[in-house]
């Protein structure tokens, strides 16, 4: 059996972790998994952590690590990045875009009290009550929510496809989320600087981005795209803002939700992690790219994949905004070659 070679970016998050469990539950060959963080302690955690998970499965994997020290609002990490891998490698197999970004301040707490009370089911599915700040920018200059989450990796992309044609059946799979609507995004808008709901806005692009590029991947280099979401889910990002009632407080109402009804309330990041692994498993024929795969579960925990349909309203807009915006990068960085790994 031939080596696989994964990236995980956001290796070190919840949803990481185990889309990275997940895939060695998996694939059956044996693979290199290529951990991304953008501190070095941090890598050597997730490996560490990775490894063990491996020798209690069933059947461990023949597993190898290596590692990528990249920061998706750094145009000069991604490329130095990039560089690394291209030397490194001759195919990439799997690459998993789990970039989430915010630039939270905090939460209305008046706010969210307001709308737990009047509407639980939509509190905690689409909450309005995340304060956001606005118009924060990256080192380079762009809107760093824009960046982090939808840019950043479009680039790292582009400057690591000739791998990714290699493998002749390469898959990649964008995170996005349930809050991904029309309404978060404004075209005049396009880096979110204007916008305080930058996160969600991010995710509308991502939505959009796959819509315009699917084809065109699967035509030039038979490269597999698909976009999903994680559904609802314990995620430490936000737990600066949460003591430990309010966390239990947020579990609760999780679970009282769930059992309302809501199939996306999955709660475990084990089972958030469930739509991007299908993703890799998906057949184009049965499963169209055109659609979002969301991790969804039942009233008990029973876990399964919804497809649901994306508004392709602006995708030939934001493939302009984006292609332009690649191009002058390259331009911009064209004599920049840089290998920052430490080993």
């Amino acid at each position: 059996m031939s080596r696989k070679v994964a990236v995980v970016t956001g290796t070190n998050s919840n949803l990481g972790l185990n889309i990275s469990y997940r895939l060695l539950e998996t694939v059956t060959d044996p693979i290199t998994l290529v951990v991304t963080s953008r501190t070095l302690p941090r890598v050597k955690e997730v490996i560490d952590t990775i490894k063990e998970f491996n020798s209690k499965l069933p059947s461990p994997r023949d597993l190898e690590f290596d590692y990528l020290l990249v920061d998706f609002t750094d145009i000069v990490s991604i490329i130095s990045a990039a560089y690394d891998l291209n030397n490194s490698y001759d195919q990439i197999n799997y690459l998993f875009i789990n970039a989430a970004q915010g630039v939270y301040d905090g939460i209305d707490w008046i706010g969210a009290t307001k709308q737990v009370l009047t509407n639980p089911v939509q509190s905690a599915t689409f909450p309005t009550y995340k304060i956001q700040r606005v118009g924060v920018q990256s080192k380079d200059g762009l809107g760093l929510v824009f960046q982090a989450n939808v840019f950043g990796p479009y680039y790292f992309i582009h400057r690591i496809s000739r791998l990714l044609d290699n493998a002749n059946g390469a898959r990649i799979v964008w995170i996005s989320s349930i809050m991904s609507d029309s309404k978060y995004l404004s075209l005049e808008d396009m880096q979110l600087l204007k916008s305080d709901v930058s996160y969600e806005g991010s995710k509308r692009l991502v939505d959009l981005l796959h819509l315009a590029t699917y084809k065109q991947l699967l035509k030039q280099g038979n490269i597999i795209q698909y976009v999903c979401h994680p559904g609802i889910f314990t995620s430490l990002s936000f737990m600066k803002y949460l003591n430990v009632f309010t966390y239990y407080g947020m579990l609760l109402l999780f679970y009282v939700v769930r059992f309302l009804g809501s199939p996306w309330h999955n709660i475990t990041g084990y089972t958030a992690a469930n739509a991007p692994l299908f993703c890799i498993k998906s057949d184009i024929q049965s499963d169209p790219q055109n659609l979002k795969y969301g991790s969804a579960c039942s009233k008990k925990g029973v876990e399964y994949v919804k497809a649901q349909e994306i508004d392709d309203i602006g995708a030939s807009d934001v493939l302009q905004y984006f292609e332009a915006l690649r191009d002058g990068t390259d331009e911009k960085f064209k004599d920049q070659i840089l290998e920052t790994r430490t080993r």
